[in-house]
């Protein structure tokens, strides 16, 4: 049944993980993100419309716009890569204003979440055996996270940095070599940024009232 609002009421659709790195080997996956409209007389009923969807295709994941949004104002790293998503395959004129307003997310938070993230992701590594490719991703989020507090948006192309990373997925470097990286990263987060301390709901709050509207 969740099937019909992807995608039917899919507004924007774009393409993440390696492939929007620039970091693909040739049996790197599609990964798609996307974000749906529910219609909005079904949030009248006492069963709501789901929050998110997977499929119909392989490696396809949406979300409803307010979770997206919810989920966005709170600095989630992988929503706010979406926005930034060099890889648009789908949108419509709400995701074209979703797109819009995407700065309207950003936050002092994300130096918290990108951080977060990342040392969630060190935690679970073993570095007698070394999980590379989560290692790489785990320097990818603070490259992007880095990015964002500092230029005010997160870097999704990770091409001046390609070589680097794709030696740590090989196992290339040193594991003291990848831990220093890390730790040099982290530290440049203290340093402030351009990003405001809070988001601006309002403009958030008003972009979904807007699309209610259109979508009753």
């Amino acid at each position: 049944m969740d099937a019909r609002y992807v995608p039917d009421h899919l507004v924007l659709s774009v393409v993440v993980g390696s492939r929007a790195y620039g970091l693909e080997t040739e049996e790197s996956d599609i990964d798609r993100r996307g974000v749906f409209v529910a219609p909005t007389r079904l949030f009248w009923r006492l069963t709501k419309p789901p929050t998110h969807v997977e499929g119909p295709l392989p490696e396809q994941f949406s979300w409803e716009v307010e979770r997206f949004c919810a989920l966005a104002l709170e600095a989630n790293p992988t929503i706010l890569e979406c926005l930034w998503s060099p890889m648009v395959e789908r949108t419509t004129p709400a995701g074209e204003e979703l797109l819009a307003i995407r700065d309207a997310f950003l936050s002092e938070r994300a130096n918290r979440t990108f951080v977060g993230y990342a040392d969630a992701q060190f935690r679970r590594l073993d570095p007698g055996r070394p999980r590379w490719k989560q290692a790489m991703h785990m320097i990818r989020l603070l490259l992007s996270g880095l990015h964002l507090a500092r230029h005010g948006e997160p870097l999704v192309r990770m091409d001046a940095h390609r070589d680097r990373l794709l030696a740590v997925r090989r196992g290339e470097l040193p594991w003291q070599e990848v831990e220093r990286w890390r730790s040099e990263l982290t530290a440049r987060f203290r340093g402030g940024g351009v990003l405001p301390a809070e988001p601006d709901r309002r403009r958030v709050e008003d972009y979904l009232a807007r699309t209610r509207q259109a979508a009753l």
